[in-house]
């Protein structure tokens, strides 16, 4: 479906785009062009190294802020894919500076909708994360608007064939910024700082959410969010699979942040429907016929009331089997 097909990626430098990037290139060796595009000239300079233009001749790297529409549209020129992964993320960060949040995850979630509009893109994938759902803190917020102007965007396209659709999944195992890797790096400290003794996350790899994003983008009809299946862990385990010898101290929560995460809320069980893999929340009024998508897929309405909840989940990872999935996913020389 990628061969012969221009792909961009927005925040193409960070964990998840650089991931994409050796999928994409892997799989479909036959693609067009893929376009990196992100404001890091400095990521970009030493992703370009990783993928010299004698050998890969398919991709280009282009500077650009997702907050500027008339950069999006001059780089969206001749693009049939966007995957939308550009954000500002850190909690605390956004907190202390709630404009520039805004003006990242809402006003250039908007500026890429107007972009991909202008240039007849056909396909749009965007980034979501549990933090989306019930927000308590601004990145959250701002994230739960950007995942309703990209499926409202389903509305505007008039005429156009163009797709927009979202994926949320919870922490990506070992990403920038995520406590794994912090862990690991505060092991040496023989004390690991604990928020919460109760505290729970979902948990993804990168790969998982590679091939979640690859799911959208081949199988989207247009307006839906889509949720993985995945497991939880317990916070005290990772630490205990991390540095069993290591004292924990607990700090208390930081500001905006949950004991538990959540992916779909009893409110959204009404328009929630079970595809085998993923579960996918729907628009209240698609621009499609229901029964005809979930025949194609067949899908299941979960039952009123439903919450997907990392506490109350019904499958959690261990001590062992995180081990394990640390010396794979993040650290191959991993050793307790």
């Amino acid at each position: 479906m990628l061969n012969n097909k221009s792909i961009l990626i927005t925040g193409g430098t960070g964990s998840l785009g650089k991931a994409l990037t050796a999928h994409i290139l892997k799989n479909y060796p036959e693609i067009k062009r893929l376009v990196i595009l992100s404001r890091d000239e400095q990521k970009q300079f030493q992703m370009a190294q990783e993928y010299p233009n004698h050998l890969y001749p398919q991709i280009r790297f282009f500077i650009g802020d997702v907050r500027d529409r008339e950069r999006l549209i001059r780089a969206f020129q001749g693009v049939d894919y966007v995957i939308h992964a550009a954000a500002m993320k850190h909690v605390p960060i956004a907190e202390y500076n709630p404009d520039e949040c805004v003006k990242t995850n809402i006003h250039g979630a908007q500026n890429v909708i107007e972009a991909c509009l202008a240039n007849n893109v056909e396909r749009v994938v965007a980034l979501s994360t549990d933090k989306a759902c019930a927000p308590i803190n601004l990145y959250g917020a701002t994230k739960l608007a950007s995942d309703k102007l990209f499926v409202a965007a389903n509305n505007i396209r008039g005429a156009s064939p163009i797709r927009f659709s979202v994926v949320r999944y919870g922490n990506v195992m070992g990403s920038n910024g995520s406590v794994i890797p912090f862990f690991i790096n505060k092991k040496k400290e023989g004390v690991l700082p604990i928020t919460d003794e109760n505290m729970t996350r979902f948990n993804i790899s990168l790969q998982g959410g590679v091939d979640m994003v690859m799911h959208a983008l081949f199988n989207a009809w247009g307006g839906e969010i889509f949720i993985p299946k995945i497991p939880s862990y317990r916070i005290t385990d990772i630490a205990e699979a991390i540095a069993p010898e290591c004292e924990h101290k607990v700090i208390g929560i930081r500001p905006g942040e949950k004991v538990h995460e959540e992916m779909i809320t009893p409110s959204d069980s009404f328009y929630t429907y079970d595809l085998g893999k993923y579960y996918t929340i729907l628009p209240a009024v698609p621009n499609w016929k229901l029964d005809d998508f979930l025949k194609e897929f067949d899908g299941k309405k979960v039952a009123d009331g439903f919450a997907y909840n990392s506490g109350t989940n019904t499958e959690w990872e261990t001590v062992e089997s995180l081990r394990t999935l640390i010396k794979e996913h993040v650290d191959s020389t991993f050793e307790v």
